[in-house]
């Protein structure tokens, strides 16, 4: 594992900043540190000449002063180190989570089918929240040590040739340590990451399927499961804990016997004379501080693993771009994205689809052309799996795909910009009904309850609704993601609207007002997609698709009477 990824660096400027700050810090923390022991010693030493002389000099004053300032500029430095880490932490995760969640939306839902929501969702939140410790100490020390245990040697070494070779040669034991230490913990801290997205995933999907738990009366059971889950997750913290104290003390072991050669050494050149007072106690102060900072990253590493695998899992997310480029990039070399205004100046006109051909798991879709001109209301008819949302998927540009798919509209609009879509699994967010609608704290009213009739769902706008649309049923809850995308139709003029499935949980009554909407807004100019496998809906079409189990795909044009 590596003690600091560079893709972190090349990702976020607040963590490139946090390491020059923190570098600029760890030199004057290493200055006051090499104070405090000149201070240290020539206070002793020109004690010691007081005793014997019987006076004090006015340089033991001087170093008196020297040695407060020195650990007033440490523990300055010190305090600047921690609220610099706390807020390049803070920082570093928004820009993270900002960067990822727009990945993610730029890769579309096809992408975040193939991951684990719950694995995500955890990553993205307590995973990414254990970089606090990651900034708050780790890399500070890491920073720290590169600095100061090259200069505090150097220092040493002027003062005192054998103390800073005896150092030089010991110094290397606690890397070796912390390299063995950590190829130990290395496969712990992965299965502690896993249990923990484990956890997440369990606890996610009893509340996702809490309604239809308790229909059967299952719901307590979750209760245990999620108790043996968290119980796995709660020993697997105790053992890193344990594992970090083994090491911790390992590391101090190491560090302890290296200083104690070094006093050994020192003692017994100040009993033969061969080494001054003032040398003996500069090196003496210096000795431990050479050991602490590669010492304590090593402690610190331990605290930090939990934010290094999580940024590490979000690194990788964010560095697939050349995968998920390759993916979508068919042999023969064509463009498998929708075009959004990058090719002709002039605006498209209508929506026009040239040899797509869309690849799934377990079918090959099409491949077909279509052309539809404004006004037309376009039907993908077939059986449930057939391809239909798929087909929808790639007319949205969130699909990879061969072929061409030309999106009407201004050139230069991207086409989230030129399109309004309905899925056929409504997402409503709590709040009141009008505020679903419009996806706004602010809608307008008279267009909210236009929309709502054309949907024909006759309920107060003002109704409150609980999150993922508790508190209306099904086909009520249909009705209000069907009259979102009207009322966006309509307000923001798009020209093509695709509609998935917008009836398959409504009578033939609301079924009517739907079609009649739909018709409605091809006569406005838009070209209406609707994927459906109702025959009202299929009887309303100007251009009828036909998609099979099978993957073929057959386009004809109707005539209506």
């Amino acid at each position: 594992m590596k003690p600091l990824d560079p893709r972190l660096l090349r990702l976020s400027r607040t963590a490139r900043g946090f390491i020059v700050a923190a570098s600029g810090t760890g030199v004057l923390r290493t200055l006051a540190t090499i104070a405090i022991a000149w201070g240290i010693a020539a206070a002793v030493t020109l004690g010691v000449d007081a005793v014997g002389d019987g006076r004090v000099p006015a340089a033991f004053g001087q170093a008196l002063a020297l040695l407060g300032g020195a650990f007033v500029l440490r523990a300055v430095a010190a305090w600047a180190t921690d609220d610099l880490a706390a807020r390049a932490a803070v920082k570093v995760k928004s820009e993270m989570r900002t960067t990822v969640l727009a990945r993610a939306a730029e890769r579309g839902p096809s992408w975040l089918a193939g991951r684990s929501s719950a694995g995500f969702a955890t990553t993205l939140g307590p995973g990414l929240d254990a970089l606090d410790a990651y900034f708050g100490r780790y890399l500070p020390q890491l920073a720290l040590t590169a600095i100061a245990t090259p200069v505090l040697l150097v220092a040493i070494g002027l003062a005192d040739l054998t103390s800073g070779l005896v150092i030089l040669f010991a110094l290397p034991v606690i890397p070796v340590f912390m390299i063995l230490i950590g190829l130990a913990t290395q496969s712990l801290q992965r299965k502690q990451s896993d249990a923990l997205a484990k956890l997440g995933g369990a606890f996610t999907e009893a509340v996702e399927g809490l309604a239809t738990l308790k229909v059967f009366g299952r719901a307590r059971r979750q209760v245990g499961r999620i108790g043996t889950v968290t119980d796995e997750y709660r020993r697997g913290t105790i053992g890193v804990l344990r594992l970090s104290f083994v090491s911790g003390f390992a590391l101090e072991l190491a560090a302890s016997l290296s200083v104690a050669l070094v006093a050994v050494s020192i003692g017994i050149r100040l009993v033969d004379g061969s080494l001054g007072l003032g040398a003996a106690m500069f090196v003496l102060v210096l000795a431990p501080e050479a050991f602490a900072p590669i010492r304590q990253v090593g402690a610190d590493f331990h605290a930090a693993q939990d934010g290094v695998e999580a940024s590490a899992a979000v690194l990788d997310v964010l560095s697939d771009d050349e995968t998920a480029s390759a993916s979508a990039t068919g042999r023969s070399g064509r463009t498998t994205h929708s075009r959004t205004g990058t090719g002709p100046a002039a605006p498209a006109t209508a929506l026009d689809v040239r040899g797509v051909t869309i690849r799934r798991p377990d079918v090959v879709i099409g491949p077909f052309d279509l052309h539809a001109e404004p006004g037309t209301v376009v039907v993908l008819a077939g059986p449930s799996g057939s391809g239909k949302s798929s087909i929808i998927a790639a007319l949205r540009g969130v699909l990879p795909h061969f072929g061409v798919v030309t999106v009407p509209g201004p050139a230069g609009a991207s086409v989230a910009e030129r399109t309004t879509w309905a899925d056929q699994r409504p997402r409503l967010v709590r709040g009141t009904i009008a505020e679903n609608v419009a996806l706004s704290a602010t809608p307008d009213e008279a267009d909210v309850r236009t929309a709502l009739g054309d949907a024909g769902l006759g309920l107060d706008p003002g109704l409150p609704v609980g999150a993922g649309g508790s508190g209306l049923s099904g086909g009520q809850a249909q009705r209000v993601a069907v009259a979102r995308a009207l009322y966006r139709a309509r307000r923001a003029a798009t020209p093509l609207v695709l509609l998935d499935e917008p009836t398959s949980a409504l009578d033939a009554e609301a079924e009517a007002r739907v079609i009649a909407a739909a018709r409605g807004l091809a006569a406005d100019g838009a070209v209406v997609v609707v994927a459906s496998h109702r025959p009202a809906v299929v009887a309303a079409a100007d251009v009828r698709v036909d998609v099979r189990a099978g993957g073929s795909v057959t386009v004809r044009r109707e005539v209506r009477a």
